[in-house]
């Protein structure tokens, strides 16, 4: 099969260089189309490509153009998996970056989270998940309360995943390996691989009835 993909040039690299700091706005619109053309649509072809070879990844948003400086400087996408369930790609200079989890979460999410981690089936489930996460590089974020949440034990052996209102693991994808188009797509469909169990679990259990769009 054929790829849109040609990697991200050098000269994508120059340009982020240039739109480091505050520029002003006219200075980023000088450099707009530069940015269209050399960061943003091989973001586009990237995940056309992730799509092509895995189906379950073809609902992608590439993100456009913002008035922040910090969106001209990083290149963002997003695949969706279900309902705030999400993998999400940067690319800056330090090459490009994959994350994968649950974010902004809708009202009756987290319930249906907290419930889940306290489940005896479901909760270490999901510690064996991050585990092994963590073990393969992952940073484990998220937005977390400084206590237990009420209903639920300060002695609960999964306590700590229990103050967690949105869960996300994340790693980098290198950045010389930016301009190595056969193996950047192939490390994006394997990091989406090993996220797979986190985004399954959090698909199944957070997702409110009807809100899911699909499973990883």
């Amino acid at each position: 099969m054929s790829r849109a993909f040609s990697g991200w040039t050098e000269q994508a690299f120059e340009l982020l260089l240039r739109l480091e700091g505050m520029p002003s706005q006219e200075a980023r619109e000088k450099r707009r189309k530069d940015r269209e053309r050399l960061v943003r649509q091989p973001m586009i072809a990237l995940l056309n490509d992730v799509a092509d070879a895995d189906g379950a990844y073809e609902d992608f948003s590439v993100w456009g153009f913002r008035k922040d400086p910090w969106w001209w400087q990083h290149q963002a996408a997003v695949i969706r998996i279900a309902r705030n369930v999400e993998i999400g790609l940067r690319f800056d200079l330090d090459g490009l970056r994959i994350r994968g989890g649950w974010s902004y979460p809708d009202p009756g999410q987290v319930p249906l989270f907290r419930a889940a981690v306290a489940a005896q089936g479901s909760g270490p489930e999901l510690v064996r998940a991050i585990g092994t996460l963590e073990e393969r590089g992952y940073e484990i974020t998220g937005d977390t309360m400084k206590r237990v949440p009420r209903g639920h034990d300060a002695g609960h052996p999964r306590a700590d995943l229990l103050r967690y209102r949105s869960v996300r693991a994340a790693r980098p994808l290198g950045g010389d390996c930016a301009q190595d188009t056969s193996a950047l797509v192939g490390a994006v469909l394997e990091a989406a691989k090993e996220l797979e169990p986190l985004l399954s679990w959090l698909a199944g259990h957070v997702s409110v009835p009807g809100s899911a769009r699909r499973g990883v």
